[in-house]
């Protein structure tokens, strides 16, 4: 599975130590940037890993800013995004099995390295379930649809 990943100053040696510890795991990662520990503004980042994910060249997406709500309000003004800020174990598995989240966001000033790792795990191992959570995501999708 290919993840995009990405962050802002905020999140910098999150995003680097979870890249890593997917690339470790056999996951394919499209690192966006930041490159080096400078300031951006995080939306740009946000941007470009949604784009990964609605272009479909990669499956799932993690943003790490400072603590994850800005890149997730970012990246969900992307339309077929669905961003979710998490900084615990039950909502990083819980947006995916109930919510079909498709990037997960983390904040650097918020968790520990360790469990960042954790979370991102969480997210990219578990699956979504369907069911009754199909037509709740098509309503999300039909107010991302609606004009005016």
């Amino acid at each position: 599975m290919k993840i995009a990943i990405g962050c802002d100053h905020g999140g910098f040696k999150h995003k680097n130590a979870i890249s890593e510890h997917l690339k470790n795991r056999g996951f394919e990662v499209v690192d966006c940037g930041i490159y080096e520990d400078k300031s951006v503004d995080y939306p740009d980042i946000a941007v470009k890993v949604a784009e990964k994910i609605t272009d479909g060249s990669c499956k799932l997406g993690i943003l790490v800013c400072g603590t994850g709500i800005g890149m997730s309000m970012a990246a969900n003004k992307v339309k077929g995004i669905r961003a979710a800020a998490c900084s615990d174990h039950f909502s990083a598995k819980y947006t995916r099995l109930h919510n079909d989240a498709n990037i997960l966001c983390l904040g650097g000033r918020v968790i520990g390295i360790g469990t960042a790792l954790e979370l991102a795990d969480l997210f990219v191992n578990t699956k979504f379930e369907g069911g009754r959570h199909v037509k709740r995501i098509q309503k999300i999708t039909d107010i991302e649809n609606k004009k005016g």
